[in-house]
């Protein structure tokens, strides 16, 4: 599928599933904004990106709770670039507690990167793409959109919420020509995912090699990871799709964790 001449950000991309994203995006056409709260990895990844494809990939420095950085980063696109025609929101932390020791500002934390950060980006790219009457929003969720897991309370309602603001903004946005889906990865082997391993055995009482195999990998049809190259394959195809026939959607790739 082809992005040829598209401009794209991709948030929380300078690691992990977003800076996947972003190659995939930039070997299929695209320029792509590396979006993330860590500059100097961004302009690194973006450095990686453009070794490979010159002139692909520019840095911009985003705290996506933040409405003054947000709509700074997005101005600074589109000063470069003319236009946003792709905005991939998925920025993201994890925190595990179970509910009665779960601190309220981490729940606050969570909710305002997760659902803040997707409201906040969404908000300041629709413009420009209503300006010129087309465009993508792909919201980062989970599994755990659509399913739930102990521990993690503030994590499974924002996922949640995500489903809730794609079909919202999918209702306002398609008349004008802006789609919007959201990605369900089912456990990706990423540092938040390796971050888990070891909070988790800890509260379950298990071991560590119990959480991957029961816990994480347990509910899969083959007992393996989901790869970011998965998930980067599929948010190319949501980003090219040619028509709002794909909007308002959710789509789950997680070796059958979840087949909701």
């Amino acid at each position: 599928m082809d992005l040829t001449n598209k401009i794209a950000i991709v948030t929380g991309a300078a690691s992990g599933i977003g800076l996947a994203i972003a190659k995939r995006y930039a070997a299929a056409g695209a320029k792509v904004a590396i979006a993330d709260l860590m500059l100097e990895a961004a302009e690194a990844a973006a450095a990686g990106i453009n070794a490979d494809h010159p002139g692909a990939a520019m840095a911009v420095a985003m705290n996506v709770t933040d409405e003054d950085q947000v709509n700074a980063g997005v101005a600074a696109v589109v000063a470069a670039w003319g236009s946003v025609d792709i905005l991939v929101s998925n920025a993201g932390i994890q925190i595990v507690n179970p509910i009665e020791a779960f601190a309220f500002a981490d729940w606050k934390k969570m909710l305002a990167i997760h659902l803040d950060g997707a409201f906040l980006t969404t908000k300041a790219v629709i413009p420009h793409m209503y300006k010129q009457g087309s465009g993508a929003i792909l919201y980062m969720g989970s599994v755990h959109s659509k399913e739930a897991s102990p521990l993690k309370s503030a994590y499974v309602t924002a996922k949640h919420g995500l489903l809730g603001l794609c079909r919202t903004v999918a209702k306002e946005a398609s008349p004008k020509g802006v789609r919007t889906n959201v990605i369900c990865p089912g456990f990706v082997r990423t540092p938040l995912v390796d971050k888990q391993i070891p909070e988790q055995a800890k509260e379950l009482g298990i071991s560590e090699d119990e959480v991957v195999k029961k816990v994480m990998l347990g509910q899969t049809v083959d007992g393996e990871f989901t790869t970011v190259e998965d998930i980067a394959e599929l948010a190319l195809f949501f980003a090219a799709f040619p028509s709002n026939a794909l909007t308002g959607q959710s789509l789950v790739a997680s070796h059958g964790w979840s087949m909701g």
